[in-house]
């Protein structure tokens, strides 16, 4: 059975038992600050489950692409090693909200299994919740038991424990009991030898768990108790990769067809075989897992970066790109390669792939290029650490300078290390980098509270696109305590007229008021699993009363006109680039917009213009806000309407038209394009392969930046002796500033040759080296050219220069040659931070050549006079 009819066989199961069928939503998600992807099948539906919203169904199914490389799902080291974990996988899901409940899904699941898809009943085992007797006192799920009894033998129903059979989403939420249904594929002899209910939840290759039935029927506290929900759901995932293994009777999911054509391609590419080499098998394992996380990132609108989701995607690529420049050999970018094969392989199930094939390409290709310079400039630094090392072991602190600074991997490092007769100083390295974890999690520590209710209120109404002032009450708040903001509270109301952040736009701040006059600031407003949410520093005082919520409206007005920007910016870089042009990303704020779009090369100043121009053009034409809420999507998409990938929509969406620009979007407007003024491009720049960035102003801002330029004019002018061709004045200058450089630099030359023969007559042999520790009046190039000159002439030269340019700056320089460095083991590096304490400053380089900057010009007579201690 191919993998396709597989996923197919799947959603039409669940289709006939009156499921909606829905498709995968991004993996990137927007409104959970507790995931940077969906790591699970029930994640996009989370806010059902917190009952913050209802279902377009109380039944549905999919098949969600997840992501687990992160927080407490986190499957990368494994990925490779084993037949049977990936990042990205499919999860085939089917969800009941307050519907059917475990005697459904059950007889389903068995259903599908055995009767469906014809899984041998011989193979399968299941486990059920054997209950805790710590703090939560929870009972064995007897009611699972005693169902799956009518399916299956009762010594192939397994009791498991919490760690196994008790699902939670995180340490507050919707909880309860769960189902795994574990496939043993292993061959007879294998099966006689050892009993398969011992190796259920023990890693085995051949022994894993497919499906697993979960039954929410708990919510748990910020204080960890647990309480009955309302309603009681059903939320199952199964590893597609896995039942795929299954059903083509193969023993790895690598050896599925929803592999084998990226295997194939790699084994063609890098002029391997899959199946001979162990640490090749690995390798190939790791790229073709990985390349398919990437690839599915960027198509859902994340690239690589050094932050947040988008470390992490890099960090995933870095990975692929390592063990295929380790294992297989190949010292140049290829996994880019690999994308045509797998957008035909799941196109037709994910069509993001092939829309935006071209885009991952590019972006694979220019990471791949990037790493693979810093690999070979570590290697590099990797050798001289090597070179200079006074013992066979490498310490475990210049190991992490070189992971932490340079990125460069520290299992490549090791490897090397080994290769060449040395060890590394794994337990200094792991303490160095977990010092860095403590302060990377001593920054973002938080904890937050239970919600407290004031009132029951099921809808939220968000009223801010007619009104900016209203008169609301509090239904809830908690309070939130981080290391970086301190307490605060989250305020949620029956009503609001604040935008909560979303579509790149920011959210709304202002204020809200009580019939005593007390005010309370609203410093940011959120959405969080469907719920907006109002950040304070204070918890008003009169918590069952009305409130006066107002948002502030000279920042919201400055928002909508970015906001509005954006819209006929996009329109005017398809109109003038061409319809390849694709909106990547934006920032919405209420003093600049920034714009992210797809395309291939840098703006001309003329493209530049005409993408200004026609802006302009569109405001001035004062063209009037057409806004249609709750349309059908496709009613939308029929009338022009632009859907961004990577985004979640609805069955109705918001359109907003401006002209001929016509996009979806939540976000807040301005009435009129002409109240945005006017619209001015600052800068224009590259953010990744394929990937231009826009930041441009509009409105006050760009009355105060014509103004600001409009002043700094009329002080050059000044400068100028009010000169009437400014711009021909100051290019004068420019020239005779020019030629009076030639002259200085002259005069320097000359000045550094003098220097040369006075200070080749005061060197000092001392242990065999021709050492100098003088002070001389050189700028840094000319010190660095004095240095090497001098250098051409002895091979066992240490040279210490010092300067100071001005009364609060000192610069030295140690020049030591590469035949001494490397034979002694000196290192100009370490002479010039140790020494650069004397003038309150550091610096570094390379073990022959190095600087440093210090503010205490007065710390040089030490300086000159200890260098002399590094020969002795």
């Amino acid at each position: 059975m191919k993998s396709q009819d597989i996923r197919a066989t799947f959603l039409n199961f669940f289709k006939e038992k009156n499921h909606l069928i829905v498709p995968s939503a991004p993996m990137v998600t927007k409104d959970d600050p507790t995931l940077l992807f969906v790591n699970s099948g029930m994640a996009p539906f989370k806010e059902y489950f917190l009952g913050n919203g209802t279902p377009k169904n109380n039944r549905i199914s999919d098949s969600q692409k997840c992501l687990r490389v992160s927080g407490k799902h986190n499957d990368l080291e494994e990925v490779g090693y084993d037949t049977y974990h990936h990042t990205l996988f499919e999860m085939l899901g089917n969800w009941s909200f307050g519907d059917y409940f475990k005697k459904e899904a059950i007889a389903w699941a068995w259903e599908l299994l055995t009767e469906v898809y014809k899984i041998n009943k011989d193979i399968l085992y299941v486990t059920v919740f054997e209950g805790s007797d710590d703090a939560d006192n929870l009972k064995m799920d007897t009611e699972a038991y005693d169902i799956w009894k009518q399916f299956i033998a009762e010594d192939r129903i397994l009791k498991g424990n919490k760690k196994d059979n008790f699902w939670e989403m995180g340490d507050q939420g919707p909880c309860g009991p769960c189902s795994e249904i574990h496939v043993d594929i292993r061959s007879a002899e294998e099966k006689a030898k050892v009993d398969g209910r011992t190796l259920i939840n023990e890693d085995h290759p051949q022994v894993v768990e497919i499906w697993n039935l979960v039954f929410m029927q708990f919510n748990r506290k910020a204080s960890g108790e647990l309480e009955e929900l309302p309603n009681k759901h059903i939320d199952t995932g199964m590893g597609f990769e896995r039942l795929c293994m299954v059903l083509q009777n193969v023993q790895s999911n690598y050896d599925t067809d929803v592999f084998k054509p990226i295997i194939s391609e790699i084994g063609t590419i890098t002029n391997t075989t899959y199946g001979k080499n162990k640490k090749q098998d690995i390798a190939t394992r790791v790229i073709s897992d990985h390349v398919r996380a990437v690839a599915f990132s960027i198509a859902d609108g994340q690239l690589p970066s050094n932050t947040g989701a988008g470390y992490v995607i890099r960090r995933i690529l870095r990975r692929a790109i390592r063990y295929g420049f380790t294992f297989l050999e190949k010292k140049e970018p290829f996994i880019y390669r690999l994308v045509d094969v797998l957008s035909k392989k799941m196109g037709a199930a994910f069509p993001e792939l092939k829309a935006q094939k071209q885009l991952i390409e590019n972006v694979i290709r220019e990471e791949e290029t990037s790493f693979l310079k810093t690999l070979d400039k570590g290697l590099i630094l990797l050798e001289t650490i090597i070179s200079t090392s006074k013992t066979k072991e490498i310490s475990g602190e210049k190991a992490f300078e070189l992971y932490d600074t340079y990125g460069f991997p520290i299992d490549l490092t090791a490897l090397i290390l080994s290769e060449k007769g040395y060890t590394l100083d794994e337990k200094g390295f792991n303490e160095e980098l977990q010092k860095q974890k403590n302060r990377s999690r001593s920054a973002s520590e938080s904890s937050t509270g239970d919600w407290t209710i004031i009132a029951e209120d099921s809808v939220e109404e968000f009223i801010g696109y007619d009104s900016l002032e209203a008169n609301v009450k509090l239904t809830r708040y908690r309070k939130v305590t981080s290391k970086k903001d301190g307490e605060m509270y989250q305020l949620v109301f029956n009503l609001t007229p604040f935008y909560p952040e979303g579509g790149g736009q920011v959210g709304d701040k202002g204020y809200l008021e009580d019939v005593h006059g007390d005010v309370v600031y609203i410093l940011d407003t959120k959405k969080e699993n469907n719920v907006i949410i109002h950040f304070t520093k204070n918890l008003p005082k009169h918590l069952n009363e009305s409130f006066k919520a107002v948002v502030d409206k000279k920042q919201r007005y400055r928002t909508e006109c970015n906001h509005t920007a954006t819209h006929l910016l996009h329109q005017a870089l398809r109109e003038v680039l061409g319809t390849h042009v694709e909106q990547k990303g934006s920032a919405v704020h209420s003093k600049y917009l920034r714009f992210d779009f797809s395309h291939f090369s840098k703006l001309t100043v003329d493209e530049l213009r005409d993408v200004e121009d026609f802006v302009n053009a569109r405001i001035e034409g004062k063209l009037p806000l057409v806004e249609k809420r709750n349309i059908p999507m496709q009613q939308a998409i029929d009338e022009g309407a632009l859907a961004l990938f990577g985004e979640k929509y609805g069955d109705t969406v918001r359109a907003i038209k401006f002209g001929k620009s016509v996009e979806l979007c939540g976000g807040t407007h301005v009435k009129n394009t002409g109240d945005i003024w006017h619209f001015k491009i600052k800068s224009e720049g590259a953010v990744a392969a394929g990937i231009r960035r826009i930041e441009a102003i509009t409105n006050d801002a760009v009355k105060d930046f014509y103004f600001d330029n409009n002043r700094t004019l009329f002080e050059i002018k000044d400068l100028l002796n009010n000169a009437k061709e400014p711009v021909k004045a100051v290019q004068k200058l420019q020239d005779e500033n020019a030629e009076l450089q030639k002259q200085i630099q002259q005069l320097l030359k000359e000045k550094a040759q003098n220097l040369s023969g006075e200070i080749k007559n005061k060197l000092q042999e001392i242990n065999g080296v021709q050492f100098l520790a003088t002070k001389v009046d050189l700028d840094a190039n000319g010190i660095k050219n004095l240095a090497f000159e001098i250098g051409k002439e002895h091979k066992n030269l240490f040279l210490l220069f010092a300067t100071a340019p001005s009364k609060e700056k000192a610069i030295l320089t140690c020049y030591i040659s590469k035949e001494l460095a490397n034979e002694r083991g000196y290192d100009a590096g370490k002479v010039v931070r140790e020494l650069g304490k004397l003038i309150h400053g550091g610096g570094g380089g390379q073990n022959f050549f190095a600087t440093a900057g210090g503010k205490n010009p007065g710390g040089i007579p030490k300086v000159l006079e200890r260098a002399k201690d590094y020969l002795i």
